[in-house]
């Protein structure tokens, strides 16, 4: 799960709602007076799928296209969540019988619906061999994955599996893993030696190539720890890639008690999202898949270019607005782009630098793809927070916005609006925004990152000097003056008036006041 710290643990326990009434599966008959309840038997799931770390999003997403093919008659692919780092959504899922609630909010209005795919749930900490006994289980075929892009150890130079201290553990006693990777793969060996097939394992995280960096850090654990073992690994077991999209933000207090008094269910951890949601998917898979083609999922060859549009377009623009945004004082994604220099900013980077770098997925129109992501996040009924695209920069950086910036310069194109996004996140990790006030930095580099930039000031240098953040990228004199540039005109200028120089206006307006959150995060 993402981030739980950040925002504490909060309450689990059911809202107190005085006409709420608390979520399973016996009263799913009164809650289907008010909400969309599972039609089918959930008795008759097979659980063929374990996911690992079970957070907004893939609740938000995959949990929900399972759930549809369930309400098709396909009852083979029943899912069951595990969780390695925090027991909390144990805590909250299994007195609800893994039941929970997705509320679908947009101008329009809301709507809700209780999901029923999921099966079963386990803290690995509690019972590792309950975990590896679902893994090793015959009638799983698929496991799947949204763990950040960070917990794959690839180096960004190399491509190659970097173990860590954790991985040396796994591998000096493989039969009682820790890690996600310890898992898969013991998991694999014991299905190998039994003569079972093994399962097609899936990332569903928002990176380029993740099915290749899947790929990488299971057959590279094995390589490690028996090299016949990562031969039949490599041979026998698919990765495909996916482009996942769906607008999560993290569920509040405020949410759930809402969603209590609203729909009249009481959920100790609902799901709150936007309308859309668009899934595509490589049609690779060793051991069966999902029918997912008839619940709407794009099932194609090459999941690349669209891989690439999305992780782009959108996550990149998340984390320019996202550190910018934090810089001077901004709260809500809505509220970014209806400033009219900021908003100006996104719809420019887009439009400007990175869209023509990129090749048009089959059937998609870039320029249209663009307006119904302004449109996405200039929704206010959303309730994205800006410090939610902040987590984890270290690892989106390099992933989102780099390799466009990077692009850019290497083809002489316009690169001024990518290289501000950079400086905002090198100021960002200073600790403070531009009034002073203090941010909470939640990434796993945040220490080290800190100490260099807060050292640097204005001088990008000491940040640079971390190869697996920015690789060779010190090494452009050009870039790092222009960092330097960057940051300089935004202690100077503010975010605003950088903007506004990057976009050669000089017409800066203020944001218009905003009311402050309403009640504290569930954990994300």
């Amino acid at each position: 799960m993402e981030q739980l710290a950040q925002y504490g643990t909060g309450p689990t326990g059911a809202s107190t709602a005085p006409e709420a009434v608390p979520l399973s599966e016996l009263t799913l008959p009164h809650h289907a007076a008010r909400v969309r309840v599972p039609s089918y038997d959930r008795a008759a799931l097979t659980p063929a799928v374990v996911h690992f770390s079970v957070g907004g999003f893939h609740r938000a997403h995959q949990l929900v296209y399972l759930d549809d093919l369930a309400e098709t008659g396909c009852t083979d692919w029943g899912v069951v969540g595990v969780g390695l780092h925090s027991p909390q959504m144990r805590d909250a899922l299994r007195p609800q019988d893994h039941l929970y609630t997705v509320v679908e909010r947009s101008s329009a209005g809301e709507r809700a619906r209780v999901i029923g795919s999921m099966v079963d749930y386990h803290f690995a900490p509690d019972s590792p061999q309950t975990v590896l006994a679902a893994l090793t289980d015959e009638r799983t075929r698929l496991v799947t994955m949204t763990i950040t892009g960070n917990a794959y150890r690839i180096d960004a130079g190399t491509g190659r599996f970097v173990p860590d201290d954790a991985v040396h553990a796994d591998l000096a006693d493989p039969h009682h893993p820790r890690t996600l990777f310890g898992y898969i793969v013991e998991a694999l060996d014991v299905r190998r030696g039994r003569g079972l097939p093994p399962f097609t394992v899936l990332s569903c995280d928002n990176m380029q190539s993740n099915g290749e960096a899947a790929r990488a850090a299971v057959v590279g654990f094995a390589r490690l720890r028996d090299p016949d073992l990562a031969r039949w690994i490599d041979e026998r077991v698919t990765f495909p890639g996916s482009m996942v999209d769906r607008i999560t933000p993290s569920t509040s207090l405020a949410d759930r008690d809402g969603i209590a008094r609203l729909f009249g269910v009481a959920d100790r951890w609902p799901v709150v999202t936007e309308p859309f949601s668009q899934w595509v998917l490589e049609d690779s898979f060793c051991n069966g898949r999902p029918p997912l083609e008839r619940v709407g999922v794009q099932l194609v060859a090459d999941v690349g270019h669209h891989e690439l549009m999305k992780t782009r377009l959108l996550n990149g623009s998340h984390s320019a607005m996202g550190h910018l945004g934090e810089l001077a004082g901004v709260t809500w994604v809505d509220e970014f782009l209806a400033d009219p220099v900021l908003g100006r900013y996104v719809t420019a980077l887009m439009a400007e630098e990175v869209a023509p770098l990129l090749p048009a997925p089959d059937g998609i129109d870039l320029d249209a793809y663009q307006r119904s992501l302004l449109r996405r996040f200039a929704d206010p009924a959303t309730g994205d927070r800006l410090d939610r695209l902040c987590r984890r920069g270290s690892s989106k950086i390099p992933l989102y916005v780099l390799p466009s910036l990077l692009t850019a310069r290497a083809q002489g194109r316009p690169s001024r609006l990518l290289t501000l996004a950079v400086a905002g996140w090198c100021r960002y990790l200073q600790g403070t925004d531009l009034a002073g006030r203090q941010l909470v930095l939640a990434d796993d580099r945040a220490e080290q990152l800190g100490l260099l930039a807060r050292a640097g000031g204005t001088d990008p240098r000491p940040l640079l000097s971390v190869d697996a953040v920015f690789g060779d990228l010190a090494r452009d004199e050009d870039l790092v003056a222009d960092l330097g540039a960057a940051l300089e005109q935004l202690e100077e200028l503010g975010v605003r008036g950088a903007v506004a120089v990057a976009l050669a206006e000089d017409d800066v307006a203020a944001v218009p006041a905003r009311p402050p959150s309403s009640g504290a995060l569930l954990p994300a």
